[in-house]
């Protein structure tokens, strides 16, 4: 069987937890490797290079911008952003199944770039415990909670690009929808030709007595 990881990219509405659902995930589970983005802005106190970004100069960023060396990048206010494509390749050589959080717009672009990644959303149950869990954070005011919510109507029209839907109504029952279909995943044809390509090899061989 193959012992390459799966690129997962996880996306979903402001709210919905996905933050909270991947903490969750690699906490019970080893073999999952959280991507790591690069960045052009300062690091703010307490950020460490190479665990909460990769902090890179504008020139060098967009060096590798030439270089094609970036899975995906934008571009907000004054500063970069962009997943690092050597990064990823080395975790999943490793086999580790690699999540990358990111919005609709770069999860397709990821899909370009990597036909196999699997995409994922995920959501509250329904858009009133939406509007509860944004409200219940006590750190947003109206506004950007109505904001956030209208940014939502925007995300639902693309979620039909993505491969699997998971809804995050019990924290550990979405932990173990989550790894279950990523476990499955491992095991679809798809990801396994040269293992399929050997087992005829060697039934063929069989079949003449060799």
């Amino acid at each position: 069987m193959s012992h390459r990881g799966i690129l997962i990219v996880l996306s979903g509405f402001s709210g919905a937890g996905k933050g909270t659902l991947v903490n969750a995930l690699r906490k019970k589970y080893d073999g999952y490797a959280l991507s790591i983005s690069a960045t052009t802005r300062q690091p703010r106190d307490g950020e460490e290079e190479g665990k909460a970004y990769f902090f890179k100069r504008v020139e060098e960023f967009r060096r590798m911008i030439d270089e094609d060396a970036f899975i995906e990048y934008a571009q907000y206010v004054e500063n970069y952003y962009g997943t690092p494509r050597a990064y990823v390749e080395e975790m999943l050589e490793q086999g580790k199944d690699v999540i990358l959080e990111i919005e609709i717009q770069g999860a397709l672009k990821v899909r370009e770039k990597y036909p196999d990644a699997l995409l994922m959303f995920v959501t509250t149950p329904d858009a009133s415990t939406l509007k509860l869990r944004l409200l219940g954070r006590g750190t947003e005011t109206a506004e950007v909670v109505s904001s956030r919510l209208a940014r939502a109507v925007e995300e639902a029209e693309g979620i039909e690009n993505y491969d699997y839907l998971i809804v995050n109504d019990d924290l550990d029952a979405a932990v173990e929808e989550m790894h279950g279909i990523i476990q499955g995943e491992h095991y679809r044809i798809r990801r396994n030709t040269g293992f399929v390509k050997m087992i005829r090899k060697d039934l063929e061989r069989f079949s003449k007595g060799e």
